[in-house]
């Protein structure tokens, strides 16, 4: 059986100056909902296939392929932010999140699977590439 799952993901402490959005598909681009100096917020929605052995993100905000999904956030220029010399996106795997976080959510109204990152990787620009130490929860809204 297939669900729509909402997700939220939090950028946290932005790079100033640097425009941040979630990919959908291969050329849409999701703002964030809400934005301030401290933390960016992503919501949207992922359709999962529960109905496998394993779990199935499925829709235009999963990318790659079947056994290792994730969802990009892109910075810079990848956001279509043009006078900057950024350009970077961040792959955060879905892969991680497990069954038991999908029947919360679906159990309990006003729930989502959620997540938080760094807006500024180690080289001082925004992250970039496979983000580690991923943590995604089921959250109430």
């Amino acid at each position: 059986m297939k669900y729509e799952i909402p997700f939220r993901i939090i950028v946290s402490k932005p790079l100033t100056g640097v425009l941040m959005q979630v990919q959908r598909g291969r050329e849409e681009l999701l703002p964030p909902v809400s934005s301030s100096t401290n933390e960016l917020c992503f919501e949207f929605e992922i359709n999962v296939d529960v109905s496998e052995n394993g779990l199935n993100f499925l829709g235009k905000y999963a990318q790659g392929p079947k056994d290792a999904r994730f969802v990009y956030v892109n910075s810079g220029r990848q956001a279509r932010q043009e006078d900057t010399c950024w350009d970077r996106r961040a792959k955060l795997s879905l892969m991680s999140i497990t069954r038991d976080q999908i029947e919360t959510v679906l159990k309990s109204e006003g729930s989502r699977i959620e997540t938080t990152m760094n807006g500024v990787g180690r080289d001082g620009g925004p992250t970039c590439a496979s983000v580690k130490g991923l943590v995604w929860t089921a959250a109430k809204r």
